[in-house]
């Protein structure tokens, strides 16, 4: 079976002075290699393609035959690293929490581990008949949530 560390070796060397970054790198009993990787304006195939030319050429197929997929992260697929969270501020995210709660709102900051998602709810204000509506932020640890998803909009 072909070693994880070795293709991320090789992916981290190709991704060195891109600004691309590294999502996720599985590799299936059978050798299947799926690499993903990620950018902030989204990802060119080209740039898949010159990453799996790249491994290519460093793994050799008579030693070890494989299959490899390069490709980017899945829009609306959770998020994986701190960087998506960090490329998606200011848009529109759905998280699940540990307690099986949704909450779709704007992420606001993240910082660290830490993100703070913001959402529009009515809030019953001292004084007034009728609830307001008011932003209301929720503060998370990414590490203690199921799933960070970017929430597709078609509008």
């Amino acid at each position: 079976m072909i070693d994880k560390n070795v293709v991320k070796k090789l992916v981290d060397e190709w991704l060195e002075d891109k600004e691309y970054f590294l999502v996720d790198i599985q590799i299936s009993p059978d050798d299947k290699i799926v690499v993903e990787i990620d950018h902030a304006d989204g990802v060119w195939i080209e740039d898949c393609a010159e990453l799996s030319r790249f491994v290519q050429e460093h793994l050799d197929r008579d030693q070890e035959d494989y299959e490899l997929e390069v490709g980017s992260a899945g829009v609306g697929q959770p998020f994986k690293v701190a960087q998506q969270y960090v490329n998606n501020i200011g848009k529109e995210v759905e998280v699940l929490d540990n307690t099986g709660k949704k909450i779709k709102g704007i992420l606001k900051s993240v910082d660290g581990n830490n993100f703070v998602v913001s959402v529009s709810e009515k809030v019953k204000v001292e004084g007034k008949k009728r609830p307001v509506l008011q932003d209301v932020d929720y503060a998370f640890l990414m590490d203690q949530v199921k799933y960070t998803k970017y929430v597709i909009s078609f509008k």
